[in-house]
């Protein structure tokens, strides 16, 4: 009972549980495609449980239906799991002085909803809580793996999931998780460019503009190195700025700390 009392579980409950009506459906999606291009329910759910990794999951079996050589399969998912990469560098200075198990444990978890929230939480102030994380993890690895487990059960009940939207889920999914970061500095300047960098990089082969083998699934990480790459090469603004204070005015205080999204009072920094 002391373990379902400590505030930081009931924190990552909380923020976790409300997303699970965006993370379900998608899982479900992918357990009802997976048993219909030929994988049994055992396997559906045991590759949401060890791959853990919900967009490559459905590009890796969308390929295995169209009996693609498993190198272009292996080659797909490096390209959509790219930004996991990114995702760890960002996560590595708030994690930098827990154990190296810790850290495995961190990574293993460390999906898009997952690295959002955390993200989130440290810009807040709040240090990092190994029992906030294993909450909130666990909200999003449960209930991936038992929706999945729903889809490949009952899937074939859905006859037309794209006369439901069911389709539009995932994209829908990731435009929430990148909208909850628009008070951060360059943040429309980073989405903007890695935007237009992969509908470029998605439609050029069709276009004749781009060779065939730079089409999707690269489009993924090619369009997120640009946007990096582009916030890398423009300078944040200063505080002492006329911009630098306007950016902090609509991102947050001053200091540019970024308002909390909870409703929670902004964490003070002494001087």
């Amino acid at each position: 009972m002391r373990f379902w009392n400590d505030p930081d579980v009931r924190a990552g409950f909380t923020v976790g549980l409300p997303l699970l009506g965006a993370v379900c459906p998608v899982a479900m999606v992918f357990g009802a495609l997976s048993v219909q291009l030929g994988l049994t329910v055992a396997d559906t759910v045991l590759m949401s449980a060890i791959v853990y990794a919900g967009a490559s999951q459905m590009v890796a079996i969308d390929l295995w239906g169209q009996n693609v050589p498993a190198w272009s399969i292996l080659l797909a998912v490096f390209a959509v799991n790219f930004r996991h990469l990114l995702y760890s560098a960002a996560l590595t200075p708030i994690i930098q002085t827990q154990r190296w198990f810790t850290k495995a444990f961190v990574f293993f978890f460390l999906v898009d909803p997952q690295f959002a929230f955390t993200e989130q939480r440290a810009q807040e102030g709040h240090p990092f809580k190994l029992r906030w994380y294993a909450a909130l993890a666990s909200v999003f690895f449960f209930g991936w793996t038992i929706a999945t487990l729903i889809g490949a059960m009952f899937g074939s009940l859905i006859k037309n999931p794209e006369a439901l939207g069911l389709d539009m889920l995932l994209p829908l999914y990731f435009l929430a998780l990148v909208m909850g970061f628009r008070a951060r500095p360059r943040w429309a300047l980073v989405v903007t460019v890695a935007g237009v960098v992969s509908v470029l990089i998605a439609l050029g082969p069709e276009l004749g503009i781009l060779p065939a083998w730079l089409g999707p699934p690269w489009h993924v990480t090619i369009g997120g190195l640009a946007g990096v790459f582009a916030a890398a090469l423009v300078p944040p603004h200063r505080p002492g700025s006329a911009a630098g204070n306007k950016a902090a005015r609509n991102s947050g205080d001053r200091n540019g700390n970024a308002p909390p999204l909870d409703g929670a009072a902004a964490p003070q920094l002494r001087p």
